[in-house]
C-alpha cells in the first residue's frame, strides 16, 4: 500500500452509520445541553447559597458520618458486648470514622475550589468587556 492509497482506504463512505456519527451538530440546543455546569447563556447572579450548597451539604453529611463512627467506636471498647457484637462493631466503627473523615475533606477542599473559580469568572468578565470596548470603538 502506497502513501496515496493509504487516506482512500480510510475513508468513510457518506452512506454509512460512521460518517453521521462524525459529522458534528451545529444546534444551538445541542450546544447548550453539551455546555458545563453554569449557562452560557444566561449571566444572571447567584446567591452564596446557590454555589456553596453542595461543598455545605458534603461537609454536614461528612461530619455526621463521622461523629457516628467516633460513637460506634467509642462504644465498642467502653461496652461490655458479645463477641460476636464487639467484633461487628469494631469493624463498623473505624469504617464510618474514614468515611465521615473523606466526605468532611472533601467538602473542605471544594470551597477554596469554587473561590478560585469565582474569582477567575469575574476576570474573565473583565476582560471580555474590555476586549470589546476596544474592538467595538
Amino acid at each position: 500500500m502506497t502513501m496515496e492509497a493509504l487516506p482512500k482506504a480510510l475513508e468513510v463512505d457518506e452512506k454509512s452509520p460512521e460518517f453521521k456519527d462524525l459529522l458534528p451538530s451545529q444546534t444551538a440546543s445541542s450546544l447548550c445541553i453539551s455546555s458545563r455546569s453554569e449557562s452560557v447563556w444566561t449571566a444572571t447572579p447567584r446567591s452564596k447559597w446557590e454555589i456553596y450548597r453542595k461543598p455545605i451539604i458534603i461537609m454536614s453529611v461528612g461530619g455526621a458520618i463521622l461523629l457516628f463512627g467516633v460513637v460506634i467506636t467509642c462504644l465498642a471498647y467502653t461496652l461490655k458486648l458479645g463477641e460476636n457484637s464487639l467484633k461487628v462493631l469494631k469493624m463498623i466503627g473505624p469504617a464510618f470514622l474514614s468515611l465521615g473523615l473523606m466526605m468532611l475533606v472533601c467538602g473542605l477542599v471544594w470551597v477554596p475550589i469554587i473561590k478560585k473559580k469565582q474569582k477567575q469568572k469575574k476576570k474573565s468578565v473583565f476582560f471580555q468587556t474590555l476586549k470589546s470596548f476596544f474592538l467595538n470603538r
